[in-house]
């Protein structure tokens, strides 16, 4: 899907500066990872060690005209053809454009999340049905706040069939994940002990976990892990397909 300018400013509430009619197919964070400069809206993303705006005097010199900013410093004075969206929160803005995009999919989309194997599951749903149909599975393990937006945006009308997964390290985020993936089903893969440090309990890192299938139509897990299968019972009473696999009865 091809979108102007004009029409991501207006989705993500955004201020234009320049050049408002260029058309946009693909999405960039990283200066290194290009593709179709002239086509590209880059993302300028800022954290506690890394801000990207730095980069935009580069950029330009690479071909690429079209960038979501929230510096308005970063604007040069002489920008030529190109075009910048300024909004508060960059990374704020990207999630709102990804959720936009996604919500136009209207096939199944299967959101993945777990403490580990969430890149496996995927990739073992890929290749048993990418030969009967269109499948489109999120490249590598991308499923970050940045890897997530980044995923939901390659989605075409061509696919039969979206599988993205969702990691998270922090309370909140997960919440902020769903609101891209939205998933008609949802899997669990486990529970363990990665970034435990940043949650109180077992218990409140599943649960944000289980925030992802808050929209789905059917949850598959294993039953063996009797704290994800007490908490999806708490958390979805009723009004969901559950189904399950294991030793457990």
């Amino acid at each position: 899907m091809i979108y102007s300018l004009s029409n991501i400013a207006e989705i993500v509430s955004g201020e234009i500066a320049g050049n408002s009619s260029m058309q946009i197919r693909y999405f960039s964070i990283d200066s290194r990872t290009l593709s179709s400069p002239d086509q590209t809206l880059f993302v300028a993303l800022k954290g506690e060690r890394h801000n990207a705006h730095r980069f935009i005097p580069e950029l330009l010199k690479l071909g690429i005209n079209a960038f979501l900013i929230s510096e308005p410093d970063s604007i040069p004075l002489d920008r030529g053809e190109a075009g910048f969206i300024l909004v508060k929160d960059s990374l704020k803005a990207f999630h709102v454009l990804a959720g936009y995009h996604r919500r136009k999919f209207h096939s199944p989309v299967i959101g993945i999340t777990g403490s580990n194997g969430k890149t496996i599951v995927k990739e073992w749903i890929y290749q048993a049905l990418r030969k009967d149909r269109p499948v489109f599975r999120s490249p590598r393990s991308y499923n970050s706040q940045v890897g997530v937006p980044l995923s939901a945006l390659m989605i075409e009308d061509i696919y039969d069939l979206v599988i993205l997964e969702a990691g998270i390290s922090l309370p909140g985020e997960m919440s902020k994940l769903e609101n891209i993936i939205s998933p008609e089903i949802g899997i669990i893969t486990n529970l363990g002990e990665a970034h435990q440090e940043n949650f109180n309990s077992p218990e409140q890192k599943l649960r944000e976990k289980l925030i992802l299938f808050r929209n789905a139509k059917t949850i598959i897990y294993c039953r063996d892990y009797e704290l994800i299968h007490q908490e999806l019972k708490k958390m979805y009473p009723q009004g969901k397909k559950m189904l399950c696999w294991g030793e457990h009865p």
